[in-house]
């Protein structure tokens, strides 16, 4: 039997136990794979009351779950989502059918034309280009802080936002894509709660948690409205499907999982099993990528060639940054970028020589992951917003993974030498 309600019981519990009744699938110890288009109803009175249940949460069947078409929701998509929202701490989750699937809903689902949004910079470069190429196209604005513990810079960049139009978003991803750059989420917490009281309407605080995940940093704990993540990457772990999710009070979720029915976005039933069943091993996977990652830290840190790390646990004692880290994170995760004494040239003999190392986007696979983000993830940002970021042209971002961490970092030394 599942574990329900899910009190008492840690995340990595959760992961392996909530959602999933055997008794509901013949006993089988695994959910299985709901793979249907659609559901057949015992009676057309029945179907009535299906309908008047989802669209209109009235009539004997409200409350209940019951399954119309796929786009709607499906079985899998049950498990998973409940799953996700018990790990989360989170009321209630809704799942897409990828992370910028995610983003995008919620940009669509609670801005107007007129509508500002303020998110950090660096930022994953699709979210960038959502913010500030799509969505002012259908009359929104956006207004950027480059140091999101800062709380002055943060505050003006609220105030340009504002006077755009009413903020209606505050976007926070951290840490963020590719370097690691960290935003405190207290003080978004308090700038929301304050934004609320001058314009009469607070702004949702929502927070991608995709590089750390639930088991190093809680969002919805720490006063977020929306954790989002990007499925696709630890969550998923094994770099073979796309995926997104988000979290958070019923609301929210509610508002989002009706405009999916139009929209068309959700998470398919063969995507939904294998994200279920990648998070029963997300907490062992990450622990031993983070340890990886540490040690690969240390190493190019120490290294002539290499000018700088942004790993999470180089942050200086006595700063503003490891202030907000040691109170709002468990761990320092496994992505992070490092800098080259040098440029792309440089930057490119590097990694055209590595043997082990996979040169390719994405992250949080088991396989490490190595890329050039001035040219690759963050290629269509000017070259203003990638040094506004901290992007140089001799920046790497790095997934460490599961191989060996001896031969991760053999590689990274014979390779370093074509520097």
């Amino acid at each position: 039997m599942s574990i329900d309600p899910p009190t008492g019981f840690r995340p990595e519990t959760l992961a392996v136990a909530f959602g999933y009744d055997p008794q509901s699938a013949g006993g089988s110890a695994k959910p299985p794979i709901y793979m249907t288009s659609t559901f057949v109803y015992p009676s057309a009175q029945h179907a009535k009351h299906v309908h008047e249940a989802f669209f209109d949460g009235t009539g004997p069947l409200a409350g209940e779950s019951h399954h119309i078409y796929s786009r709607l929701g499906h079985p899998g998509l049950d498990i998973l989502e409940s799953r996700l929202a018990a790990i989360d701490g989170a009321e209630a989750a809704v799942a897409y059918s990828s992370g910028m699937a995610a983003h995008s809903s919620i940009a669509l689902a609670f801005l107007t034309p007129g509508d500002s949004v303020l998110h950090g910079r660096p930022i994953y470069g699709g979210v960038d280009m959502l913010y500030n190429s799509i969505m002012p196209q259908y009359g929104c604005h956006a207004a950027a802080y480059s140091d999101g513990t800062d709380e002055a810079a943060v505050r003006a960049a609220a105030d340009q936002a504002m006077a755009q139009g009413p903020l209606k978003l505050i976007i926070a991803e951290t840490p963020a894509n590719p370097t690691a750059a960290i935003v405190d989420l207290a003080l978004m917490v308090r700038l929301a709660d304050a934004v609320g009281t001058a314009q009469g309407h607070r702004p949702l605080v929502v927070v991608d948690n995709t590089l750390l995940g639930p088991f190093a940093q809680r969002p919805i704990a720490l006063g977020a409205d929306l954790c989002m993540t990007s499925l696709t990457k630890y969550f998923g772990g094994h770099s073979d499907l796309l995926a997104g999710g988000v979290s958070g009070k019923h609301d929210p979720i509610d508002r989002l999982k009706a405009m999916r029915t139009t929209w068309g976005n959700h998470l398919d039933p063969y995507t939904a099993w294998l994200v279920t069943r990648s998070l029963e091993s997300l907490h062992v996977r990450t622990e031993r990528a983070m340890d990886n990652a540490r040690k690969v830290a240390e190493f190019l840190r120490d290294h002539p060639k290499v000018a700088g790390v942004t790993y999470l646990g180089f942050l200086p004692e006595g700063s503003r940054q490891r202030a907000v880290y040691d109170r709002q994170c468990k761990a320092a995760g496994s992505t992070f970028s490092f800098h080259l004494h040098g440029g792309e040239a440089e930057a490119f003999r590097m990694l055209d020589r590595l043997r082990l190392l996979k040169l390719a986007v994405s992250l949080g696979g088991s396989e490490t992951l190595i890329c050039h983000s001035a040219s690759t993830t963050h290629y269509a940002l000017t070259p203003d917003q990638r040094h506004e970021g901290g992007i140089t042209a001799g920046t790497m971002r790095l997934s460490v993974g599961l191989e060996h961490v001896d031969d991760l970092i053999s590689d990274l030394d014979q390779a370093l030498e074509a520097v």
